[in-house]
């Protein structure tokens, strides 16, 4: 599997052919899910859902799917029916020759008085886990976890503790457009030498094999 890493959460999978994309959403690149076989949406928020970005990709490949929950469902599956798939807790699935296993429920806590909203994270073949917007831990081993870096719903301590949870072999930044250039070093340092895995980031752009 190559992981192509886009702006923000948005992240490409390849593997033998066919392309699965996580999260284009209002920061990512314009063409972020273009050639995409499939669509993962995490959660409705802008910066993981944006509809003109799915429609462009939908529109591009007449036989690409989108796989997410009922509030981003709801608001595509008329333009494309039958190929918008609703997804929660504990479901697996089959998009673009991925194995995807769903984990999670809610978003994470903003603040108090705001209300939470559904999220899922995607478990893709048994490795890769994106858990959108919330720490949510898998009940099972986790290869290489997109951390979820830097959000109006998060601090540092809670980032380094989520990944001695997850235990994964290597977490790999996502959700950092949020990051100024100038503290990056400072979280480079404290999550690798505390989070007790490795610890690595991508450009928007550069891609990795997994």
């Amino acid at each position: 599997m190559r992981i192509v890493k886009k702006t923000h959460s948005c992240v490409r999978l390849e593997k033998d052919g066919q392309t699965l994309v996580i999260d284009p959403g209002g920061f990512s690149e314009q063409d972020a899910a273009l050639g995409a076989d499939a669509v993962l949406v995490t959660h409705e928020h802008p910066d993981h859902f944006d509809e003109g970005r799915l429609r462009a990709a939908l529109e591009a490949n007449p036989a690409a799917e989108i796989w997410t929950l009922r509030s981003v469902a709801d608001q595509v599956a008329a333009a494309f029916p039958g190929r918008v798939h609703t997804v929660g807790h504990g479901d697996t699935f089959t998009a673009a020759g991925f194995d995807v296993q769903v984990h999670g429920e809610l978003h994470a806590v903003i603040h108090p008085d705001i209300p939470r909203i559904t999220n899922v994270g995607y478990l893709v073949d048994g490795s890769l886990f994106h858990p959108g917007d919330a720490l949510t831990v898998p009940d099972r081993p986790v290869d290489t976890l997109m951390l979820p870096v830097h959000a109006p719903w998060n601090k540092i301590s809670e980032v380094i503790d989520y990944v001695r949870e997850v235990r994964p072999r290597r977490a790999i930044d996502v959700h950092d457009a949020y990051l100024a250039d100038i503290a990056r070093p400072i979280y480079d340092r404290q999550i690798g030498g505390l989070g007790g895995a490795e610890h690595g980031r991508l450009a928007p752009g550069e891609s990795e094999d997994l």
